[in-house]
């Protein structure tokens, strides 16, 4: 069986390239702290694939209830205000970790974050 994380970031609010990884890192901890430590272990061992996309904020929330719905850990991203951004910006979500084919069924029609 195959394990994936997807982070899926803001593609309205022109974070620089430094910003981003940061607020994908943040959603890579947050959504192994949420998601059962038994499918954490298994994506660790499978290697920890993560994959990137980008949608709208209100896109970003409707994949958050659907992989809520399907029983997939989720997150967000509430950015401090510190450097870009004001504070209180939802900056990403993260679904999973978890089976590639359940998080599939959710995000496999969104871009992947590209330049």
């Amino acid at each position: 069986m195959e394990y994936k994380q997807v982070i899926i970031v803001r593609d309205d609010i022109g974070l620089s390239r430094g910003k981003l990884a940061v607020q994908v890192a943040h959603a890579a901890i947050i959504g192994c702290d949420r998601a059962d430590k038994g499918l954490v272990e298994k994506w660790k061992k499978a290697g920890q694939k993560k994959i990137v996309l980008k949608a709208s904020l209100q896109k970003m929330m409707e994949l958050k209830e659907k992989a809520k719905k399907a029983g997939i850990s989720t997150g967000t991203v509430v950015d401090a205000g510190l450097t870009e951004i004001p504070p209180g910006t939802i900056t990403s979500v993260v679904i999973g970790p978890d089976e590639e084919s359940k998080i599939d069924r959710i995000t496999g029609n969104i871009s992947l974050l590209s330049d």
